[in-house]
């Protein structure tokens, strides 16, 4: 089985933003498009409102008048499901309830032909649920596409439990030939996407509720030093803290509550508070209204200027954080050869500079750690960690170090993995988990979250830069330090390192 032929009628069951979305997709792919609504009058305006947004495409050089006219002549409202007897796949885009999405599929069972595929677009229910009354559910499959349909490339094809191969394998490549990148995904909560990205929430929410940053300073490291193109808390202050904060609660809940997914009671006050986000002219940052104008952003936590150190020590293999030896020397600061015991940089004052590895500056005498930067000679931040006991000089001598690189330097509370290491691991970790129970090819996790989120690296890939067993090394120390299982590594993550080192644990 195939993509289904342009030639064919694809019909698209509700019609709010998604649905108009996923309807403008198969119209511009060559497809007849069919809108239906329950609601009287609903399929209408929405063929109107796609049409508008064809007008602004047509004002803007994107396509011509001619093209414009001929993608409208292929759309047309359905006043009742029965006018969707021809389709070859129906696609709902319905209300996130289960006993709706199974009742309307249960309804166009009798109604369309044998080999008509039926998609739901869910994004947290079961595929295998939604199919779960149909006579045969072999022919239901998810097609979860992002928002905005028409822009963002990535679509994740859920197979649940019943369905046949052919339909998956027409799924996706359906949604290749509309131009879309589809990633294959096992019907798993939050399949690839909303599974694997919840560190990326999770971790800075923690580090937050551990005092450690302000979320404005939080989400400047992630963004700076990180690579990510947006933080998590003005991110979430977009998508709407509801919003986020429902997906975390449902994957969790679906995981039977394991810790690894556990919700942050912070953004839960947020919630009760109605400090929604941008929606709501407030969430974490103050947007001054519900039109988002008037508020000035907080800036993040910014060390003054201090003097740069005449030298360091480098030693050991600094792995991850190598590449930051030329660039000191490039600085003019010298860069003297110490000996192979540990991973560090020794400063002129006896202290420490560690990059970040799972353990706390407390823990020992003289240390300050450095976080982790997607690519150190891009990265305009760097976010340093040290204890009340830390000597003020080695925090003044690693700060005026970074300085002199041409970094920022964000000085944070002392908690184990910092602020982009934590989260990267675990990303690294979900991916590995995820992939060793065959939820998706490690590629597809990958494309998935480098399209679907706009990750600067898909998680194997920095698994890869990083080394096998950095994040699982990372992950064991942070798990010591707080033994709720959250940061246990995942069997996959664990058997990776391990392959890696060629040894058999005991």
């Amino acid at each position: 089985m195939t993509a289904i032929g342009i030639g064919s009628t694809v019909a698209v069951v509700g019609t709010g933003t998604m649905g108009q979305g996923i309807a403008q997709v198969a119209l511009v792919a060559g497809h007849r498009v069919r809108l239906y609504d329950a609601a009287p009058g609903r399929a209408e305006q929405a063929a109107g409102a796609i049409v508008r947004r064809l007008d602004r495409l047509v004002e803007k050089g994107r396509i011509s008048a001619d093209e414009r006219n001929a993608v409208r002549a292929r759309l047309s409202p359905a006043a009742t499901l029965a006018e969707l007897a021809d389709s070859a796949l129906v696609i709902e885009a319905i209300l996130e309830q289960l006993p709706a999405k199974q009742e309307l599929f249960t309804a166009l069972e009798d109604i369309v032909p044998a080999e008509c595929l039926l998609a739901t677009n869910t994004s947290s229910l079961s595929v295998t649920a939604v199919a779960g009354r149909l006579r045969h559910p072999g022919r239901c499959v998810g097609l979860h596409f992002f928002n905005p349909a028409p822009l963002l490339p990535l679509v994740e094809v859920v197979s649940g439990f019943a369905t046949d191969e052919a339909a998956a394998t027409s799924a996706y490549e359906t949604a290749a030939a509309w131009g879309k990148t589809p990633v294959r995904c096992a019907d798993t909560p939050g399949f690839i996407v909303n599974r694997i990205a919840r560190p990326f929430y999770a971790e800075a929410l923690r580090v937050y509720e551990e005092r450690a940053a302000d979320p404005a300073t939080i989400d400047a490291v992630l963004r700076e030093c990180g690579g990510f193109a947006m933080g998590p808390f003005e991110l979430t202050d977009l998508i709407g803290q509801d919003v986020n904060e429902a997906v975390t609660r449902s994957v969790w809940d679906s995981f039977y509550q394991d810790p690894k997914f556990t919700p942050s009671l912070a953004q839960r006050r947020l919630v009760e508070a109605g400090l929604l986000g941008r929606k709501s002219g407030r969430g974490w940052f103050d947007y001054g209204g519900a039109d988002g104008s008037g508020a000035e952003r907080p800036k993040p936590h910014t060390e003054a200027p201090r003097k740069a150190p005449d030298f360091v020590i480098a030693h050991g293999d600094l792995g991850p954080a190598a590449d930051l030896v030329a660039l000191i020397e490039a600085a003019g600061i010298e860069v003297r050869q110490g000996d192979e015991d540990g991973a560090r940089f020794e400063l002129p004052g006896g202290g420490e500079l560690v990059l970040a590895d799972g353990m706390t500056s407390v823990e020992f005498e003289n240390v300050v750690y450095f976080d982790l930067a997607l690519d150190y000679g891009a990265a305009t931040r760097i976010a340093l960690a040290a204890s009340p006991d830390t000597p003020e000089r080695t925090v003044q001598e690693a700060t005026g170090l970074f300085q002199a690189l041409g970094k920022q330097v964000s000085v944070i509370g002392d908690v184990p993995g910092m602020i982009v290491a934590r989260t990267v691991a675990m990303l690294i970790d979900f991916a590995f988990d995820a992939a060793a129970k065959e939820v998706a090819s490690p590629a597809d996790i990958d494309t998935a979250m480098r399209q679907g989120v706009n990750y600067p690296l898909g998680p194997v890939e920095w698994e890869q830069r990083l080394g096998e067993s950095w994040a699982c090394d990372l992950l064991q120390e942070m798990h010591q330090r707080i033994p709720s299982g959250r940061y246990a590594p995942s069997l996959g993550l664990l058997r990776r390192a391990y392959a890696a080192q060629d040894v058999v644990p005991s």
